[in-house]
C-alpha cells in the first residue's frame, strides 16, 4: 500500500531539481562540452538516480515511513540517499569502506544515526563484495529494510534517461561523442538510451579505471572512489556502448589538476578520468572538430585531501604521476 505522506515528501524533494548547465570548454581539436552534474541538489549526478529510486519505491508501496534504507556506496550515492532520506523522514544506514573520502564519511556520520564501515578487502582486492555482504547481513536483521540496489535497479537508469540524458540532448542539437564514467552502469545505460534515440549519430564511450573488472580486466586494488567495480554490474549489459577507454589512476589525478588549471573546473576523480579518456581517445586527431560531451559527476571538494593533495597517489603507487 502506498504511503501517500511519504510520497508527497519525496515529490517535494523532486520539485527542487533544476536542469544542470552544459558549459563549452576551450579545446584546440574538439567542440567540447561539459554537463556540470555537480550542480545537482547534493552535488553529484547520483541525486538523479537516488531520487527516482526512492520515489518509485514509494509509489509501488515497497518503501514506507517505517522502512530503513540500507545501501552500499563509496560516496556520492550515500550522500544523496542520506540527504533525501533525512528530508523525507526515513532512516538510512550507509555501508562504506576505507576508500570513502573523509569529508564524505564525516557528513554521513552527521546525517545518519548509524554508519557501517567495512574494513576487510574482498578477494578482488577491493571492498565492494565486502560492502554487499554487510548489506545482506544488515537487511536480515531489519523487519522493514529496503535495499535500493543501485547496481541492478532499472529505476536508476530511467532517471538518467529521463533527466540527465534528456537535458544533454536539449542543450546540444548535435552530439558526435558522449563520454561517461562507469561504476554501477546506471548513468551510462540511461544516458545512452536517450542519446541513441534523440541523437542517433552519437557514439557512447564508456570510461573505466584500470583495475576495474567491469569490462573484463582482472580486478585489483584501486584508490579513487566513484569509478570502476570489482564486478560487472548487470546494468552495464543494458547500455548501448560503442567503445571503452581504460584510464590509470595516475592519469586521473593529472587530469583533475588539468581541468582546474585550464578550465577552472574543480571536479571529482571520475570526471578527471573522463577528461583523461577524451585526451587519450583524440590524441593526434586532426579532422573536423567533433562535438564531444562529457559528464562532470561531482565536485572536487571531497577529494581535496586525496586527488588534489600533492603526492597523495605517489605515496600509494610506485610509478610517478603523469602530466596531461
Amino acid at each position: 500500500m502506498t504511503d501517500h505522506a511519504l510520497l508527497a515528501r519525496l515529490e517535494g524533494i523532486g520539485a527542487g531539481f533544476a536542469r544542470t548547465p552544459v558549459a563549452r570548454l576551450s579545446h584546440e581539436r574538439l567542440r567540447l562540452y561539459a554537463k556540470l552534474e555537480f550542480q545537482n541538489p547534493t552535488g553529484s549526478v547520483k541525486d538523479r538516480s537516488a531520487y527516482l529510486i526512492l520515489r518509485r519505491a514509494a509509489e509501488r508501496g515497497e518503501l514506507t515511513s517505517a522502512s530503513v534504507v540500507v545501501e552500499s556506496s563509496s560516496g556520492n550515492f550515500a550522500i544523496s540517499l542520506a540527504s533525501f532520506c533525512r528530508a523525507a523522514g526515513l532512516s538510512f544506514v550507509p555501508v562504506i569502506d576505507p576508500n570513502t573520502n573523509q569529508s564524505t564519511e564525516r557528513f554521513l556520520r552527521a546525517a545518519c544515526e548509524r554508519v557501517e564501515k567495512v574494513a576487510e578487502r574482498d578477494e578482488s582486492g577491493g571492498f565492494l563484495l565486502s560492502r554487499l555482504a554487510a548489506v545482506r547481513r544488515l537487511r536480515a536483521g531489519l523487519p522493514d529494510g529496503y535495499w535500493p540496489n543501485q547496481y541492478e535497479n532499472a529505476d536508476a537508469a530511467d532517471a538518467h534517461e529521463l533527466m540527465t540524458g534528456a537535458e544533454l540532448c536539449a542543450a546540444l542539437e548535435r552530439i558526435d561523442y558522449v563520454f561517461v564514467g562507469v561504476g554501477t552502469g546506471a548513468t551510462i545505460a540511461g544516458v545512452a538510451r536517450c542519446v541513441k534515440r534523440l541523437r542517433s549519430r552519437a557514439k557512447v564511450i564508456a570510461v573505466d579505471a584500470e583495475g576495474s573488472a567491469i569490462f573484463g580486466s582482472p580486478p585489483r586494488a584501486r584508490h579513487i572512489p566513484g569509478l570502476g567495480s570489482a564486478i560487472r554490474p548487470p546494468m552495464v549489459d543494458r547500455a548501448e556502448i560503442d567503445d571503452v577507454v581504460l584510464v590509470p589512476e595516475t592519469e586521473t589525478v593529472a587530469a583533475c589538476h588539468a581541468l582546474v588549471r585550464e578550465h577552472g573546473i574543480y571536479a571529482g576523480g571520475s570526471t578527471g578520468s573522463v577528461y583523461a579518456a577524451i585526451e587519450r581517445y583524440f590524441a593526434g586527431y586532426r579532422g573536423p572538430a567533433p562535438v564531444v560531451a562529457m559528464l562532470c559527476a561531482d565536485r572536487g571538494t571531497a577529494y581535496a585531501d586525496t586527488v588534489y593533495r600533492p603526492g597523495w597517489l605517489a605515496e600509494r603507487l610506485p610509478e610517478p604521476v603523469l602530466s596531461i
